[in-house]
């Protein structure tokens, strides 16, 4: 699988889990489905810092850096209102008002990713590269998941 349809997968694996959070009123399945949204980002995040990012910085061009600067910011961002959710409790309306906030932010960082920058990277970086990074992003993605599992 090319590195951004592994990216887009998980983009709408997490836009997923949010509606869920939306529909949700049981505050303890409210809270189960905020780790795994938490989970999934983390995960995410460690695979485009670590993997995607970094290539697309191989482009050399002022707009990948530009943009990978601004991504790490927002990944930023998404960190710190993570951190502070678990210290919220789910039936306290700020817990819902933090999930809008982490959801929109989420939102907002897949629309310019999946509209400038994975097309840029596909287009630059060709098709065999893509292809060699979704597999690097496979592996550590399972990986995560068996670590998780043990």
């Amino acid at each position: 699988m090319k590195a951004t349809d592994l990216l887009k997968k998980q983009h709408r694996q997490v836009e997923k889990l949010f509606k869920q959070a939306e529909k949700t009123e049981d505050p303890r399945e409210r809270r189960q489905i905020m780790d795994a949204i938490a989970s999934a980002l983390k995960l995410h995040t460690k695979i485009e810092e670590e993997i995607f990012y970094p290539a697309v910085r191989e482009m050399r061009t002022s707009k990948a850096q530009e943009m990978v600067e601004e991504a790490f910011e927002e990944h930023h961002v998404v960190d710190l209102v993570l951190a502070e959710l678990p210290e919220v409790d789910p039936e306290d309306e700020r817990f819902a008002a933090k999930m809008t906030v982490l959801s929109e932010l989420v939102e907002h960082h897949v629309e310019e990713e999946e509209e400038e920058m994975f097309p840029m990277a596909e287009k630059k970086l060709g098709a065999e590269r893509m292809k060699e990074l979704g597999q690097r992003m496979e592996q550590m993605a399972g990986g995560a998941g068996q670590r998780r599992a043990a």
